[in-house]
């Protein structure tokens, strides 16, 4: 007789574990299961983002953030510091003790919230039925439950003609334990993993190009954020190739050959290091069994409503392996959702509302619709902007790079889209957030008192400049 459960969830992510722990707050008899392993051979729940997404990444980010203040910005401050060096392998292990903490820390969860968590990795079959193949290769074992939850996360799409060897050729998993940094690098993509990462390299000395098949640079974003932004990353020394189609790499005497194809034909650059950063598909590889009732899309998505139910009674889908951005935060925002649906509560998520960030310096982040798209659907709005060379702890601070943009619709004011390039971008987007979530207005935000001096008053001149009445920038 199998082990019966009110929920089990296969993958232990930002969706998963962040769904087990609501469905046991609500009561619900909850397991867990995931097949991370952390470099200590432990068991290390917390998916991609905590042990090689978001959490490593930002930790390195930080790292080469003030290793870059110190051989670059200090002396502004009045700051003499000689012959500084980064350590890289420290720089490394300093990032492997955030994510043992942090998926330790998600270990403890389960256990506060009596969460059964197996170690593994699970299969949906029939009937809600769920096999679990243990991490340390024993015998699988079968659970069933009411209601069973899909998290499985998201893995780094590959191209043709260009295999990961795991050390010259790589996805985001090995650029982020290299053991010297690359005196060139060369990373396809540059989106979200490619701009982060390239950051990382290029601050600690290397010498990186971004190749882009597109033609356009960052065209999720806001055109005007994303102009601006590419002007900041090339003060930086990042070098973007928009419109190069990478036709293959190979590596010749531990060097990575690669061949480029774009408006003038065919050539070649040689790099140290080429990370592949394209970005992600739905990882459903052995998730389910032929007769789970799970349907795919074309896409390789789990097909689900708006509701997060799949085509099985009983089977839901959360995260990055469904429609919608592959996002850490909307992935758990959908996880609690679900399990606040099957305990027979009310729920919802507003993908409209769904913060964007990237987490370079300066920032990006964003929320709501982008001015292309407004012109595209024929709403009619107004523009609000303020420039942080304007705000007075931006300079203070030595960081007044970027703006804040807002759009507004032209009739009723409810705010539309906010755009920030900035230091802080991630934190100051929150407020945005909210205003949209309750259907704020401009004027809500005009009216808001912000403290001086901050860099979220950025954000109140530029609600301001909508109605062309901001205080500190010609209208």
């Amino acid at each position: 007789m199998a082990d019966k459960f009110d929920v089990i969830v296969i993958g232990g992510g930002p969706g998963g574990y962040v769904a087990a722990i609501r469905a046991a707050q609500l009561g619900l008899k909850t397991a867990c299961i995931d097949q991370y392993t952390g470099k200590d051979g432990k068991p290390a729940p917390g998916g991609t983002c905590l042990n090689i997404g978001c959490i490593p990444s930002k930790a390195l980010l930080d790292s080469s953030k003030h290793f870059h203040h110190v051989t670059n910005e200090f002396a502004d401050h009045g700051i003499s510091v000689k012959s500084a060096s980064m350590d890289i392998k420290k720089m490394i292990a300093r990032k492997d003790e955030v994510v043992k903490k942090l998926t330790g820390g998600v270990t403890q969860l389960f256990k506060g919230n009596k969460v059964e968590y197996f170690h593994g990795k699970g299969k949906l079959l029939a009937g809600r039925q769920v096999e679990v193949s243990p991490a340390d290769g024993g015998d699988a074992i079968t659970l069933s439950a009411e209601n069973v939850i899909l998290a499985s996360g998201s893995v780094p799409i590959a191209i043709p003609n260009v295999e990961f060897d795991g050390e010259y050729i790589v996805d985001n998993v090995g650029a982020l334990d290299f053991v010297e940094v690359p005196k060139r690098l060369g990373v396809i993509g540059a989106g979200v993993i490619g701009l982060e990462l390239g950051s990382v390299w290029n601050r600690l000395g290397s010498e990186v190009v971004l190749l882009e098949a597109l033609e356009k640079f960052l065209p999720v974003a806001d055109i005007t954020i994303a102009q601006q932004a590419a002007r900041e990353f090339g003060k930086q020394g990042m070098k973007v190739k928009l419109g190069t189609l990478v036709k293959g790499a190979k590596v010749v005497k531990k060097e990575v050959l690669v061949t480029l194809e774009d408006k003038d034909g065919e050539s070649q650059l040689t790099f140290d290091r080429l990370l592949v950063a394209v970005g992600r598909k739905p990882y459903t590889e052995g998730l389910l069994a032929e007769d789970s009732g799970v349907k795919l899309t074309e896409r390789g998505q789990i097909e689900v409503d708006d509701q997060s139910k799949t085509t099985a009674p009983g089977v839901w889908a959360v995260g990055d392996c469904v429609r919608g951005p592959m996002l850490a935060h909307k992935a758990s925002e959908e996880g609690i959702a679900v399990a606040e649906l099957i305990a027979g509560k009310a729920a919802h998520i507003h993908f409209d509302t769904v913060p964007w960030v990237i987490y370079t310096e300066p920032e990006v982040a964003w929320v709501g619709k982008t001015e292309q798209q407004l012109k595209e659907e024929g709403v009619d709005y107004r523009v609000g902007s303020f420039p942080f060379a304007a705000n007075g702890r931006a300079l203070a601070g030595g960081h007044p790079a970027g703006l804040v943009k807002i759009l507004a619709d032209a009739e009723t004011d409810e705010v539309l889209g906010v755009h920030i390039l900035g230091a802080n971008a991630s934190e100051l987007i929150a407020e945005c957030v909210v205003t949209m979530e309750f259907h704020g207005s401009s004027e809500d935000l005009a009216r808001i008192v912000h403290a001086h001096p901050t860099l979220s008053e950025a954000v109140h001149e530029a609600a301001l400049h909508v109605d062309k009445r901001a205080i500190h920038r010609g209208n």
